[in-house]
C-alpha cells in the first residue's frame, strides 16, 4: 500500500475480532519496531508481546481499552540506558519507545492489521502486575488484531485542523 493512503486510512481499532494475528505479520511488525531510530542507537525499548489468556487477564485489569485484541504488545524501555539531554531535564526514554511504537502501529497497518495506541493504565502498577524489570518504564501499549465487523473510525476521526493552525514557519 503506498504509504499516504496508509496512513489516511488508519485508524484506532476499538472493537477487535478472535481471528488470530499470523506469527508471519506479528514478525514484521516487530522488526519494524526493531528498526526504529533511537538517540545515540541505545536502543533501550523492550517489546512484550501478551497472548496468553492469562496475560491478557493483567492487562484488563489495568485498562479498559484492550478492545478484545488477541495480541498486546507492551512498549517499554530501560530507564537506565538513555541519554540525557543537555540541560538534564528530558532524556531519550519516552521519545524512542514512542518511535519504535509508532513504527510497529504503521507496519501493523502495512500487515492489514488493526491497532489501537493505549496509554490509560496506570504504567508503575502495570510494570509490578507483569512483573516487569525495575528499571523499565512503561510507555503504552499497543492492541493488534483484525477490527470486528462492521467496525468503522470514530466519526471525528478524519477532521483534521488545516496546516495553517498547526504549523508555523519561523
Amino acid at each position: 500500500m503506498e504509504f499516504t493512503d496508509l496512513i489516511q486510512q488508519r485508524f484506532s481499532c476499538k472493537n477487535f475480532s478472535d481471528k488470530a494475528v499470523p506469527q508471519e505479520a506479528l514478525d514484521a511488525v516487530l522488526a519494524a519496531g526493531r528498526l526504529a531510530p533511537t538517540a545515540k542507537n541505545l536502543q533501550e525499548q523492550h517489546i512484550y508481546v501478551a497472548q496468553k489468556p492469562e496475560t491478557l487477564a493483567v492487562i484488563d485489569e489495568a485498562t479498559p481499552c484492550r478492545y478484545g485484541a488477541g495480541t498486546v504488545l507492551v512498549v517499554a524501555y530501560d530507564r537506565n540506558n538513555v541519554f540525557t539531554y543537555p540541560g538534564g531535564k528530558h532524556n531519550s526514554g519516552v521519545e524512542d519507545a514512542a518511535i519504535v511504537a509508532t513504527h510497529m502501529l504503521l507496519a501493523a497497518a502495512n500487515a492489514g492489521l488493526d491497532s489501537c495506541w493505549i496509554n490509560f493504565f496506570n504504567p508503575e502498577k502495570l510494570t509490578a502486575a507483569l512483573d516487569l524489570p525495575e528499571n523499565e518504564s512503561i510507555l503504552m501499549l499497543l492492541d493488534l488484531g483484525y477490527k470486528a465487523e462492521n467496525v468503522k473510525p470514530l466519526a471525528h476521526h478524519f477532521q483534521r485542523k488545516p496546516l495553517s493552525e498547526t504549523v508555523t514557519y519561523l
